[in-house]
């Protein structure tokens, strides 16, 4: 007899199969069934560039205390072929259980350690088909963890109630079906699961960091939306047109990204908050795009899911390899602000501040993210948005009007047609004060000092790192972004008093006081997922810190917690 290892707090689930075969299906019903029930949860996925077929992976890991990051440790392993077995077959320890149809995974009666075999095949083909596979397992897991059939069959209604009655029998059915044979391993001792449940967890909402960034948007008054699809980035864009006509956004899905980014350009000067959502291919196309908001000074929020290149790469794994392409994009020197968020808290606050700075200094902001994080659900307290106050920046024009007059910030009056009396002159080329085209050397001049000086005041209101840690510590882990909780983990697993966490949310222009966190640091260790350490450079340029370690990681997946923990402990 195969014994589960019981553990009471934290256990991970991987369900893994082809394109097609409804994976993701399982992880939203679970997503879902799980915070519902009282458990926290952390979910993410890895999926092949193509609509069938393949091997695509999805992670639930459910614990009785907050998890925000990536394991590769597998308790219960829900394979649906062979080759989605051999997918994930580095991953699968001792301890691990594999709950999969024996005749499917071992066709030529290999032995398979570990597995609990369950005839999918025959308890499908009785409800209707294979295609109820994937809901006999949301039944076996549901009757492992104890979650309560009546919760299950009321979300099976939400959810497929508008596809008809007939539809959500079948499903009932196949959840019964899966939770009849799970109930089965647990009274017989097969698998035994004993995780305390969190009483805190009910008042959580659950949400992706795709969702994140839109709920960002929408408390930042976004009410504009132009962008053409693109793999990581479209849930943005999804999830904005969902939510359009309940908070008035107009949104627009663009013939391409050239149109998208202008299109937007042109929301702002008309006076909207506008966003644009895509991935380095499209970024590209949009780099004179954002040269133009450099030269009008129109406020512009870039959301940036950074995907492997260069040009097509691995369009549906996760990287940090765009931060230089965001920076230094676009051709002339001008200003521009780079948030970076690691968690799904972050990444809300930050994108709704992308629009304030946006509006308030006129330049271009980035939201930076990645597969990774905006593939990732977890469990958050709820977002405090009890602040709903939008400044605005926009002036009513007088006959005397000019768009780019002088001042000691740098920062002109933003007039928008239609709102005053005055003509509101936007040019491409250099222009003057009015916005009249001028090929004049020195005004040329000063204008170029003018639109750079915002940077000066942008810099004072730069987001500081945040330490986890002490002061003091002698060796600062240094990571931006997506890695921020999978770094935390794994330095929190090492219990080392002498290691901190650095974690950059903001990655340019840099807080002033950067240097300051590392005064103390013999070991500055840096974490990033790209293949150059494209941070470590940026920091050596904006505030002289030399890096003395580099983990990096470049084969499109993220860091594990058990990896990095392994792979700080051979460079401390």
């Amino acid at each position: 007899m195969i014994s589960f290892p019981v553990k009471k707090d934290d256990i991970t689930i991987v369900l893994c199969g082809a394109a097609g075969q409804g994976v993701q299906t399982v992880e939203q019903l679970l997503t879902h069934l799980f915070k519902q029930t009282g458990y926290n949860l952390f979910s993410t996925k890895e999926y092949m560039s193509r609509v069938r077929g393949g091997s695509n992976s999805t992670e639930l890991r459910v614990s009785s205390h907050k998890v925000q990051a990536y394991l590769d440790t597998i308790d219960l392993l829900f394979p649906l072929s062979r080759e989605a077995l051999d997918h994930v077959r580095r991953r699968i320890s001792p301890g691990t259980i594999i709950i999969g149809e024996k005749e499917k995974l071992a066709p030529g009666g290999d032995d398979i350690p570990g597995i609990v075999d369950i005839p999918l095949s025959g308890l499908s083909q009785k409800i209707g088909g294979a295609i109820y596979s994937n809901i006999i397992i949301v039944g076996v897991i549901a009757a492992l963890f104890n979650i309560d059939r009546k919760a299950i069959e009321e979300y099976l209604r939400d959810r497929f109630g508008k596809k008809g009655e007939q539809v959500v029998a079948k499903n009932i059915e196949a959840v019964d079906a899966g939770y009849e044979f799970g109930d089965g391993l647990t009274s017989s001792g097969t698998v035994s699961i004993e995780l305390t449940r969190d009483a805190g967890v009910e008042d959580d909402i659950i949400i992706n960091g795709g969702e994140a960034v839109g709920l960002g948007a929408i408390a930042g008054g976004c009410n504009f939306m132009s962008s053409y699809p693109m793999t990581p980035s479209t849930p943005v864009l999804t999830f904005l047109a969902q939510h359009s006509k309940e908070f008035g956004i107009i949104v627009e899905q663009a013939e391409d990204e050239i149109a998208a980014i202008n299109m937007t350009l042109g929301a702002w000067y008309a006076g909207a908050r506008g966003l644009v959502t895509t991935s380095g291919g499209g970024f590209a196309l949009m780099a004179e795009g954002l040269s133009l908001a450099g030269i009008i000074e129109s406020p512009m929020v870039i959301h940036l899911a950074q995907r492997p290149g260069p040009a097509t790469g691995l369009p549906t794994r996760t990287e940090q390899g765009d931060l230089e392409f965001a920076l230094y994009a676009g051709h002339g020197e001008f200003p521009r602000v780079l948030f970076a968020p690691g968690t799904l808290e972050d990444a809300f606050h930050l994108t709704r501040k992308a629009f304030a700075v946006a509006d308030k200094y006129q330049v271009p902001v980035f939201v930076l993210t990645d597969q990774y994080f905006i593939d990732s659900y977890y469990n958050i307290p709820q977002l405090d948005i009890s602040d709903g106050k939008i400044d605005r920046h926009i002036v009513e024009t007088d006959t005397g009007y000019k768009r780019y007059a002088f001042s000691d910030s740098g920062i002109s009056p933003r007039g928008i047609p239609g709102l005053g009396k005055g003509l509101v002159v936007v040019d491409s080329d250099e222009h003057d004060e009015e916005g009249h085209i001028t090929e004049n050397h020195d005004m040329r001049i000063r204008m170029m000092d003018k639109r750079l000086k915002k940077l000066d005041a942008v810099v004072n209101e730069a987001v500081p790192p945040e330490l986890i840690g002490k002061k003091d510590a002698s060796t600062v882990v240094i990571c931006w972004g997506s890695t921020f909780p999978i770094v935390r983990e794994a330095v929190e697993r090492l219990s080392r008093n002498d290691m901190a966490v650095l974690y950059f949310k903001q990655v340019y222009p840099l807080h002033p006081g950067t240097g300051s966190f590392f005064k103390h640091a013999r070991k500055r260790v840096i974490v990033e997922n790209n293949a150059t350490s494209q941070f470590g450079r940026l920091l050596k340029l904006h505030a002289d810190i030399d890096i003395t370690t580099r983990i990096l990681k470049y084969d499109g997946l993220p860091f594990s917690v058990e990896e990095l923990e392994k792979r700080l402990l051979e460079v401390i």
